[in-house]
Parts: C-alpha cells; structure tokens; sequence
C-alpha cells in the first residue's frame, strides 16, 4: 500500500454553512443542500413611540385598512404625509408599536433621507441592511439590488413583521423595500404619494392639530400646572404655533426650561411674525425654520420661486390664477409640485373653485424666503402684478352686476392679468355669480386695499374701492364698505386726485346713510359737491343733488329731499347721465309715496323704470316696479299692482336682494288684504319679516310695519309675533339701497 504524507487539516473560528474537511481528495466531490445560517433574534429597531393628541382618527383608519388587508391575505402598505413638523412619524410608530403581540417576526426601520444634504437613500443599501438584520451575512448579499429585493421578499414571504420606512422620496424608492407575505409597512413623507395607491397602499394626509388638541399637547409637553393656570394665554400660544405639533413641543420645551416663566413671555416672542421662526427652535436640533428649509430645497427652481411669489400674497389664500398671474406658463405644474410637497394646503371644497391656502408657519417661511432671494425691486413688481390682477377682475364683475355705472380709470398691465372664472353655476344668474365671487375674494381684495399706500400704489385702494361698490349694498357688509372707502379717501387726497376722493366720498357717505351715520353722510356729500364746483365738473355736482336729498331724506326731511330730487333728476338727464336721473325719479316716487301722492308717486316711477331697463339696471328698474306696484294697492289698481309687484319679486330674488325683496312682499300682502284674503296676507308678512331678518334688519321701520299689521291679522287665539335671531347688522330705519345702490 502506498504510504502517504502527513498533512495538517485543523479548523477553527465560527465557521456559517456546511464544512468539509479532507486530506486528499480523489474524484468528484458534490455537496447539495439549503444554506444554511445561524439562528439570530428578530430585529426590533422601531424609535421609541412618543406621546400624540388627536389623532385618533387616523390610527383607527389605519388600523382598519390592515384589518381589510388581513382578511383578504394580503399585507398591508399605509403611506402618511403631511407638513414638515406636523407628527408624521409619531402617528405612524403609535400605530405600529401596538402591532408587536401579533408581528413577532420583528421591526425593521429606515430613514429614507428624503431631506437629506447628501439626497435620497439609495434603496439597494436599505435592503443591504433589512438583510443584515435577517440573519443575511455580509458576504452572503447579493450585489445586484434585484438579487437583494428577491432574497429580501424569500425571507419575509413567512414571517409576520412590521416595517417603517421614514421620510421616503418618492414611490419609487420605496416599492424595492416592500416586504412580502402578510407583513405591515409603514411610509412617512413630507410628499404625497399617490402612486402607492398603485400597490395597495392607503394614503393618510395629516393635518395640524385642533386648538384643543395643542393646548392639550402643550399641558402634556410642560407637565407643570401652568396651562391650568393660564388658559387663555395657552390658547394665544398654540394659535400662534398654528397646531404645528413640532411647533407646540419647541415652544413647551424652551417653557419647561423656564419653570418661573409664564406663558406669557413666550407668547410675546412669538407675536413678532418675523422672529417667529427664530424663536421656535431650540438647542440647534429641533427647528421649524430648518424642517420647512428641507422641505424647500426638495422643489423644483420653478416651484420655489413660486412659493417665494405666493409668500407675498396678502390675504390668506387664493386661485389658481393669482399663480398663474404671477408665474406665468409652469404655474399648474409648480402649484402641484407644492401641493405635493405639502406646502400648500387644497381649499377647494370649503372655498370652491381651485384654491390654495398656506399654513401660518409656512406662509411665514416663504416671506422670509422671498425676501432673502428675490431683490426689493422683484418683491414690489410681484406684489403689483397681484394688485392689478385683483383690480382687473373685480372690475370684470362689476360690469356684469351694473353694466352701465360710470367707472374711475383704471390703470393695470394686462400681462397682469388672468381671467377669473365668475361664470354661473346651478341655475345662478351672471349677477349672482359675479356677487359670489366678489364676496369669496372680499378678504384677499381688502388686503390689497390695505397695502396699496404703503406699497406706493395708491390707485390700486381707490380702485379697488370703487370696483367693489356693487358689492357692499347688496350684501350689507358694512365693516367693509366703511374702511375701504377710509382708505380710498386717504390715498386719493395723499395723491391729489381729486377725482378719485370725490367718488371714494360719494360712494362712502352712501354707506354712512346705510348704516344710520345720516349726518355725517350729508358733510361728506356736501364736501364732494364743493370740491365738484371748484373743479367746474357740472355732472359731478349734480349727482351730489341725488345724495344730498337721499340724506335729508334719512333725517327726516322730505320737502328738502325733494327740492334736490327733484334738480337732480332735471340736470343729470341733461349732462348726459340718464340712469342718474331716473334713480333721481325713483327717489321722487318714493317720497310721493310716502306722503301719501300716489299718482306723482307712480308717474315718476313708471319713468324711472323705463329708463333703468334701457340703461341694463335691471336691479333698480325692479325696486321702481315694486314701488309702483305698492302705490297702485293704493290706489285701488289692484290687478297692475300684482302685475308689478310679482315681477319686481322675481327680479329681487334672482339678484339676492333680501331687503328690497322683503318691501315687495309687504306690498303683496297689502294687496291681499285689501283682496279679503287674510290667510294670503299672513303668509307674505311672514316671508316678509324672515327677509328683513335674514337681511339684519328686523328692527326697521318697515319690519315694524309688517309686525304689526300680521299681528293685527292674527286669529285672536295665535301667540305673539317675534322676529328670528338675525345676523349682525345695523338696525337703520332705512336702507341705502332703497335710495341708489347703484352707486356715485
């Protein structure tokens, strides 16, 4: 036998896998089997789950989207985004630590990096450590990401654990780190994500938190009695972090360092918009400011310009057209590449139309960023392209609502300028619609109104104003109608346009009458006529004769009133200005009528109806045809009076004319009366009195009228009559409409 040499075949160190020990080996040598590797506990790298308020909504609704997944032997994918700051990953982890009895198999998590300096994670890592954290060894993991993400889905398709990938990108990122099997993952961005809808995922948008809810936050964040103590300071506080939670637990945190400071002190540091992001960050890690910079510097250079553009906007949210009128082609996709990013929050179903709004904060920060990178010169042309596209469209509506008012000059660039949709929806009339989207943008409009002097563009407050007027009356907002016109006054005297500030008095001191200041409304109709005199402008001065005598009216003096309607309505016609004039009549009618003279009293109505249809006041040439209608009762004309007075109702109702509408009914139900029809006559009094109510005026003379002769009406054995509570309102005698709502 040959002899053989002596060899050394010793094996040490922890050895993976099969081995195979030989000294000489002849032949083929096959070895099969499974790899096999060593036993290693389940991972649970979750974070640790920390305290959160109201949202127990959201943890249901995830829940329950598991619970469907589950029956139906799927796994589970749930995607939450929402605004830096605003707990994202502290709802997803409240959710999923609850989930550790029943998904033994482990927890796996990964930030993805989203927001990152260095840029997204690259998935092929992420699944080179979930492997690692499987019991994979280093040397075992593929290379190639498609080899990983198959082994990856080998290893989980039977075991029942949970994944949280946090601060994902994109969708893209994600799906190669789905686990297989009945597994749950978990993915938080600050984008949204549709796309995993594609793979069964449930989106789930978070929002910021109640007031309550912060304030209770904020309690749990200080722990100290002092929200107890100091309610209402608490609530100015997290008002001012606008329910950001990352917000409210700075803002608690620097408290809590403070312990013998009050609320108070913090709340005076955040009162400061422009230091406000400045005081909500502490020791250099948590930082409102820097969550909503990486947020900003994920945007496309369109897109961040645009949010530095919108930061400037005045009001608190706005169209889609505004961005188009400042951005100009790429708007769309950039207010999308927003809206993604959770910058901008959709308002359309409260507001309807396609609308934005920021969050308080954000607003705050794109401000900041516009005035960090945009020059000063940049700033006042964006602020002015938003003035003039405000301006152009307003004025657009006022020209459906009284095509044939007189109108100031107004100056826009019409590159400015995107047309607004004020069409008609669900039967509405051009009127309506125009007057709905007057009232949606009052906030934005008032804003600009505000800011044009100081911005040195004074024309945009009294144009503005003046656009506006078919609004006020018609919708009885008396706060607005009363500073806008103080401001317009302003801005036209500083600008010495004489012009303008005699329409912002004009049209100003007609709201004086409307709101019950007649006195103060006659000095201001006087001092524009003195001024119309000065400058020579004949037509100017004669429209002051038809408010002056609407004045006099309101203090009680209808001979007086009627001396200047009655030059009025004989020298607007001849200076050219033939609606004037017929308003002029119509107010001649309405004192004959309530002295009593009703046949003057229908001749001048019946003239001034005449003239108002010709001239498209289809407003006023209604109220002329219900008071012609209500002097024809009367007079016993009973059939022309209900021929008058239903038309003019139809036509008060379709322009949203509650008040006008209400003296319409009051007319119909005399008629009833004087027809022996009681039943009838009740039924108008009470739409009558639930007009003048919803229109704040259940306490005028009129309504008082109606009161009484319902109650007068009343079977002996009936209650009472009272007015609804009603809106807020003045409680005037009369109401300016009844004397021109159509304006200077």
């Amino acid at each position: 036998m040959r002899g053989h040499e002596q060899s050394s075949n010793d094996l040490s160190g922890t050895v993976h896998g099969f081995v195979v020990q030989a000294g000489s080996v002849q032949g083929d040598i096959h070895v099969a089997g499974a790899v096999a590797r060593e036993k290693v506990p389940p991972p649970w790298q979750l974070p640790p789950s920390v305290r959160i308020t109201d949202r127990a909504d959201e943890l249901r609704a995830l829940e329950a989207h598991r619970c469907r997944a589950a029956e139906g032997g799927h796994s589970t994918l749930a995607a939450v985004s929402g605004l830096g700051g605003v707990g994202k990953t502290a709802v997803a982890l409240a959710w999923l630590h609850t989930l550790r009895p029943d998904f033994p198999g482990g927890q796996l998590y990964a930030d993805l990096g989203a927001q990152s300096p260095g840029g997204p994670t690259d998935p092929g890592e992420v699944v080179g450590r979930f492997l690692r954290a499987l019991g994979v060894p280093t040397g075992q993991v593929p290379s190639a990401l498609g080899e990983r993400v198959a082994l990856y889905r080998s290893l989980t398709a039977e075991r029942r654990l949970v994944v949280l990938l946090d601060d994902a990108a994109t969708a893209a990122q994600v799906r190669p780190l789905l686990p297989a099997g009945r597994c749950v993952t978990a993915v938080t961005s600050r984008r949204r994500m549709p796309g995993l809808s594609l793979d069964g995922g449930h989106v789930i948008h978070l929002e910021p938190l109640s007031t309550e809810a912060a304030v209770e936050l904020l309690d749990a964040t200080l722990a100290d009695g002092r929200v107890a103590a100091q309610p209402e300071e608490a609530r100015a506080l997290v008002l001012l972090c606008a329910g950001l939670p990352l917000a409210v637990r700075i803002a608690g945190a620097r408290l809590a360092a403070r312990p013998r400071q009050g609320i108070t002190a913090m709340v005076r540091a955040l009162s400061e918009e422009h230091e406000r992001l400045k005081a909500l960050a502490i020791e250099g890690e948590h930082d409102v400011r820097a969550a909503l910079d990486l947020s900003y510097q994920g945007l496309p250079p369109v897109a961040a310009r645009l949010y530095r553009l919108l930061g400037l906007h005045p009001g608190r949210e706005f169209g889609a057209p505004v961005a188009r009128a400042l951005l100009g082609d790429g708007a769309v996709e950039a207010l999308d590449a927003l809206h993604d990013a959770n910058l901008l929050v959709d308002v359309a179903r409260a507001s309807g139309g396609e609308r934005y709004r920021f969050h308080d904060l954000v607003r705050l920060h794109a401000a900041a960023r516009a005035a960090q990178e945009e020059s000063g010169g940049e700033r006042a042309a964006a602020l002015l392209r938003i003035g003039h596209h405000y301006l152009a469209n307003t004025g657009r509506a006022e020209e459906i609502i009284e095509p044939g008012r007189a109108l100031l000059e107004r100056d826009f660039d019409p590159e400015s300028v995107v047309e607004e949709d004020l069409g008609p929806v669900g039967g509405q009339t051009e009127a309506e619609a125009a007057l709905d989207w007057l009232e949606r943008e009052l906030p934005n409009l008032m804003a600009v109104v505000r800011l044009a002097r100081p911005m040195g563009a004074p024309e945009l407050a009294w144009g503005l104003t003046d656009a506006l007027w078919p609004l006020f009356p018609r919708r009885k907002l008396y706060g607005e109608w009363r500073e806008a016109h103080q401001e317009g006054l302003l801005a036209a005297e500083e600008a010495g346009n004489e012009e303008a500030a005699c329409r912002m008095l004009t049209s100003g001191a007609l709201g004086k009458l409307a709101m019950g200041d007649h006195a103060e409304g006659l000095a201001m109709f006087e001092r524009a006529a003195a001024s119309f005199l000065e400058r020579g402008d004949v037509l100017g001065h004669a429209r002051t004769l038809n408010y002056r005598g609407l004045a006099h009216q309101r203090l009680g003096q209808p001979d007086r009133a009627a001396e200047f309607f009655a030059r009025a309505a004989a020298e607007l016609p001849a200076c050219g200005d033939l609606r004037a004039g017929a308003l002029a009549r119509f107010n001649l009618a309405d004192v004959a009528l309530a002295q009593g003279r009703y046949e003057d009293a229908v001749v001048n109505a019946e003239a001034a109806r005449l003239t108002l249809e010709a001239a498209g006041d289809t407003y006023n040439a209604a109220r002329a045809a219900g008071l012609t209608g209500r002097a024809c009762v009367s007079l016993g004309r009973l059939d022309r009076a209900e021929s008058e007075l239903s038309a003019a109702l139809s036509a008060l109702r379709a322009e949203g004319a509650a008040f006008e509408a209400a003296h319409v009914l009051g007319g119909l139900a005399r008629l009833s009366e004087r027809r022996g029809q009681p039943w009838q006559a009740r039924q108008y009094y009470r739409k009558a009195l639930s007009l003048y109510t919803s229109a704040g005026r259940s306490q005028s003379a009129e309504a008082d009228e109606a009161r009484t002769r319902l109650g007068a009406l009343e079977p002996p054995e009936a209650g009472p009559v009272n007015p609804a509570p009603e809106a807020p309102g003045p409680t005037t005698s009369e109401d300016v409409p009844g004397g021109d709502s159509g304006g200077p």
